[in-house]
């Protein structure tokens, strides 16, 4: 396999740029992200040329904070590294927001960023500054591999740097998957030489730019050994909590349907499916009266569970008084574990129950009265949802929901977005909901959520991408909506919820200082998301009553879809809807 084109003459910066960027691609990188700039030039050229190809897929962003989200999109819904490359100077800088988040949700990301050489760093030059660690301890790793030269070895060296980067990012190399750093300062010139040159297709090169035989990687990285699961023994009085984050649901749900016990799963969590799933649980941990009843005896979490404080409260049970209380959580990967209330007993890779009693078929009363409880505060959230006629909030996430095809991905926005969705979400097995639950960030919302879809459609062909998020997350990222029309376009439908500024904030404590909260928190801001829409020549639907959202959001393409509601009003709402939730709880408990 040739690393050059016919006749294309090279120097040191094409070269690597030639020979890195093959390499990536038979590790196994099919998408790759770019925002233009000059110093990336080896590179970028060098990934177009495998484009050309056929062997990876290019998408162009003018932001690069939109790019890098993008990456991030792309690799959280694909389950692969993707790369994002930049040129030199603050535009790497804008990286690292999507940077901290695929830390933080242990996304892999091969993070390219382009270098002035050293000798024009601290003089003064344009474009130039301190990229080195730039992004300190969010990276699994980080490499500077020098300015590229044409001695012996060296292509060898950027064969192995890319293998290493990519077994990083992977997790393959007994890390916990995530971002890596390689920072790669480039010398003129940064485009192939001139014709008049005598070095071309690697001629007259001290060794062989090409890679091994075959297409395969210079080295291949088998990867950690899987730690052996944690034997827990059964207790009947136990129950499974599944956040956000990157791992296999599926052993989790099982787990609980072996055991008889309730699964407490956040919609991105990918375990809100099965018969032991609950709708409303939120409501039931809210519940004090139920709780007192129905303490836990075993916790199994996974992911990073925290949409709600009760929430935080339950899986921090093994620090209160009480009944002691086995918390296992199991961790993402190597040293990665959430377990902000420091109440865990065990951290496990898996767990592997013991002692299961053989099942007769009925459920226990441990699991019957939870799902009994369930049922009861969904019943009755949904009817005082029901009893309002304008479009609110909780009703817009529900019909979203209710309309959303076989297969689809749903992307969940960050504050009321995904909470929302948490409220009124039943059990459902054939869409997949995710998010950036990481740093839970409002940032590059828009085009992670693009990222995500692209993804989701390569490996679903047909299938949709839908989007729940606030105007202030729309507004955050309105570049995510500028993609050129050379580029793959997603099939994604953005689903704006506009109550004209910080809704979250009307359920917090800050809400009670009418003097400042207004201006300090619910930041009102007046824009007209159907002429921004416009701007990017998007198409755009206002929904205005109840039941219009199923129509609005039909169709192909990348399309919004607007909701005008009213801040307090759904605040109000949703108090309503917990209080008549928690009395039904109440009632469908006692004796």
């Amino acid at each position: 396999m040739r690393v050059l084109a016919a006749g294309a003459a090279v120097n040191p910066s094409t070269a690597f740029g030639a020979v890195f960027a093959d390499e990536l691609a038979r590790c196994g990188l099919r998408e790759v992200v770019i925002a233009p700039g000059s110093r990336s030039t080896p590179l970028a050229m060098s990934f177009y040329e495998l484009e050309r190809a056929g062997r990876v897929r290019l998408h162009v962003r003018i932001d690069e904070r939109s790019a890098s989200f993008t990456a991030l999109g792309l690799a959280k819904a694909g389950g692969r590294p993707v790369a994002v490359l930049c040129t030199s100077g603050t535009a790497a800088a804008n990286f690292h927001p999507a940077v901290i988040e695929a830390d933080e949700s242990a996304v892999p990301l091969l993070v390219l960023t382009a270098d002035r050489p050293p000798e024009l760093r601290g003089a003064g030059a344009s474009q130039t500054i301190d990229q080195v660690k730039l992004y300190g301890g969010a990276v699994r790793w980080y490499a500077e591999p020098g300015v590229p030269e044409k001695a012996p070895g060296l292509a060898a060296y950027w064969r192995s740097l890319a293998c290493q980067a990519w077994a990083h990012a992977a997790g393959a190399a007994g890390t916990c998957p995530g971002p890596v750093h390689v920072n790669l300062p480039f010398r003129d010139p940064l485009v192939p030489d001139g014709p008049g040159d005598d070095v071309e297709d690697g001629a007259g090169w001290p060794d062989s730019l090409d890679g091994r035989a075959g297409g395969a990687p210079w080295t291949r990285v088998a990867g950690s050994v899987t730690a052996e699961p944690l034997d827990l023994p059964w207790a009947e009085r136990g129950i499974v909590v599944c956040g956000d984050g990157v791992y296999d649901a599926a052993p989790l749900v099982q787990l609980a349907e072996r055991a008889g016990w309730p699964v407490l799963a956040e919609p991105s969590s990918g375990a809100r499916r099965g018969p032991n799933a609950l709708t409303g649980y939120q409501y039931l941990l809210a519940a004090r009266e139920f709780m007192a009843a129905h303490r836990p005896a075993v916790i199994v979490s996974a992911g990073r569970p925290g949409l709600s404080r009760p929430q935080s409260a339950v899986v921090g049970l093994a620090r209160s008084g009480g009944a002691p209380v086995r918390h296992v959580v199991v961790a993402q990967g190597p040293g990665r574990w959430a377990d902000p209330q420091r109440a865990a007993t065990d951290v496990a890779a898996a767990v592997r129950l013991t002692g299961v009693p053989v099942p007769d078929g009925a459920p226990s009363e441990w699991l019957d009265g939870w799902r009994r409880a369930d049922a009861a505060a969904a019943l009755a959230a949904d009817a005082v949802l029901e009893q309002r006629d304008s479009l609110t909030e909780p009703l817009l996430a529900r019909e979203l929901l209710a309309a959303l095809p076989e297969n689809a991905l749903l992307w969940a926005g960050n504050s009321l977005s995904v909470r929302d969705i948490d409220l009124v979400m039943a059990p459902r097995g054939d869409v997949r909901v995710l998010a950036s639950r990481g740093a839970s960030g409002i940032d590059g919302t828009a085009s992670t959520a693009a990222g995500a879809a692209l993804a989701h459609a390569a490996a679903h062909p047909g299938a949709q991408a839908f989007a729940l998020i606030g105007d202030l997350a729309f507004l955050h990222d309105a570049a995510g909506l500028a993609i050129g029309p050379a580029e793959p376009r997603p099939d994604l439908c953005l689903v704006v919820a506009n109550n004209d500024g910080g809704g979250i904030f009307e359920t917090l404590e800050q809400a009670a200082f009418d003097g400042v909260f207004e201006r300090l928190f619910g930041t009102p801001h007046g824009a007209s998301v159907e002429r921004l829409a416009a701007a990017f020549g998007v198409p755009y639907t206002l929904v205005e009553q109840p039941g219009e959202l199923a129509k609005a959001v039909s169709g192909t393409g990348l399309r919004i879809v607007e909701a005008r509601t009213d801040r307090a009003a759904n605040a109000a709402l949703r108090a309503r809807m917990r209080a008549a939730a928690i009395q039904a709880v109440a009632r469908a408990v006692s004796p």
